[in-house]
């Protein structure tokens, strides 16, 4: 720096700062045990010492295991799965369903999800499903906006994300695009 510059001015916060990295170290400390092991030893100590700080750090942030989940699942599925526009409903909603289901059968996603919904409880839930719900209610107001009648977003999740959820979560059934786009034909039957 020459004599004659001067340092930008401090502005308070640091993007990038020392939380940022905090969050992120833990985050993935959380997203590699789940994927090398399950949830069975995901604890704040085991997740702090793979993060590489200390776990008075993680408990003042996040309090308990379920919180950390939570706050790892929303950031986890904030914005991943862009909102098709085919140009009809119909297309829109096949390849969200298929999207979704990939996204579900990602060996790095679905251990998040079990660990999420069976440890934080409907927090955590939510945490997992309120994206998808958004991006249901733009699907379903873009076709309203076109002038069509399209369903409630309430029906679109009965008909959907609780199968595609249930089959994930809960058995050892494939979700294959095909079984995924054939949801939308009961959600909007010809």
């Amino acid at each position: 720096m020459s004599a004659s510059a001067s340092p930008p001015p401090r502005t308070g916060s640091r993007p990038g700062g020392r939380s940022s990295r905090i969050r992120a170290a833990v985050h993935r400390a959380v997203e590699e045990l789940l994927t090398d092991q399950g949830d069975e030893l995901l604890t704040i100590p085991v997740v702090a010492a793979r993060a590489g700080v200390h776990a008075t750090t993680v408990y003042r942030r996040w309090g308990s295991v379920g919180e950390l989940l939570t706050d790892v699942a929303t950031s986890r599925f904030s914005g991943d799965i862009v909102v098709p526009d085919t140009g009809s409903l119909r297309g829109d909603l096949e390849r969200y369903a298929s999207n979704l289901a990939k996204d579900l059968s990602d060996p790095d996603t679905l251990p998040l999800v079990r660990a999420t919904i069976g440890t934080a409880g409907e927090q955590g839930a939510s945490a997992c499903t309120r994206e998808r719900q958004e991006q249901l209610r733009a699907m379903l107001e873009r076709e309203e906006a076109r002038g069509h009648q399209a369903p409630t977003v309430e029906r679109a999740t009965d008909a959907l994300l609780a199968p595609l959820y249930y089959r994930a979560v809960f058995t050892n059934q494939a979700l294959t695009p095909e079984w995924a786009r054939a949801l939308v034909s009961h959600l909007l039957p010809d």
